[in-house]
């Protein structure tokens, strides 16, 4: 009886490994919220425990998400989430916090596009919602609050990014929030910055309820440049 010729398309099954189980289940507990950045996850005996692995096992999953940027492993103290996504990790690991001129560089494409997009798609609650956040960004700052205020501030940038209609765009916008976080917090107490200037946020709201694309972009475009110009020491005068 001759054997049949081995076909490519029909290789053995193979069961995955059980680290890359492990990595699904840590990955999805960290993406639902269930475990936010900045939590430490439940200790090595309790992940064997509830996953029914072995040790070996739990300690490939946690070095693998580590080396994406996931988790943080403190020897002494536990093992810590770092990033809500892999691009995250990377954008926090990459960016560093050492050069907001990139990070403004990466901004001003997508603040611009999304408005133009939000400003034709986005519903009268997201335009409610982002009213709000610009509210509490002024109270915020009025109050010398920085995390109100930096809250608020993403809270609407972001707010514009989901408005866009784009999820695509707002996922990789949400994956700045990091980054962008470091970068104000250092921009706080320096000298000449302006928190609650209207540019690209009252102005950019307006321009999304007149439904106006091309200037809702400019406006967006504006607090980019004018955040780059107080960062290079020119000031818009």
């Amino acid at each position: 009886m001759t054997a049949e010729p081995a076909d490519p398309a029909l290789e053995p099954v193979r069961r995955p490994a059980l680290s890359d189980e492990v990595i699904e289940r840590i990955r999805a507990r960290i993406a639902s919220g269930d475990w936010p950045v900045g939590s430490r996850i439940p200790p090595e005996p309790e992940l064997m425990r509830r996953l029914q692995v072995a040790r070996g096992t739990v300690r490939e999953a946690v070095r693998a998400l580590a080396h994406t940027g996931l988790l943080e492993v403190r020897r002494g103290d536990g093992t810590y989430v770092k990033a809500k996504s892999e691009l995250s990790g990377a954008v926090t690991r990459l960016y560093g916090g050492s050069d907001l001129g990139q990070l403004l560089e990466v901004r001003e494409g997508l603040d611009a596009q999304a408005a133009r997009l939000a400003a034709a798609r986005a519903e009268a609650t997201a335009l409610d919602a982002l009213d709000d956040a610009l509210r509490r960004r002024t109270a915020a700052w009025e109050a010398r609050d920085f995390d109100a205020w930096v809250t608020a501030d993403w809270d609407f940038h972001a707010g514009v990014a989901d408005a866009s209609g784009n999820a695509l765009l707002a996922e990789l916008y949400r994956n700045l929030a990091g980054p962008l976080r470091t970068a104000m917090a250092e921009a706080w107490s320096t000298s000449g910055f302006q928190g609650a200037d209207p540019v690209g946020h009252e102005t950019l709201l307006a321009a999304l309820r007149d439904r106006d694309p091309a200037e809702a972009g400019r406006q967006a475009a504006a607090n980019v440049s004018d955040t780059r110009a107080w960062d290079e020491g020119s000031p818009r005068g």
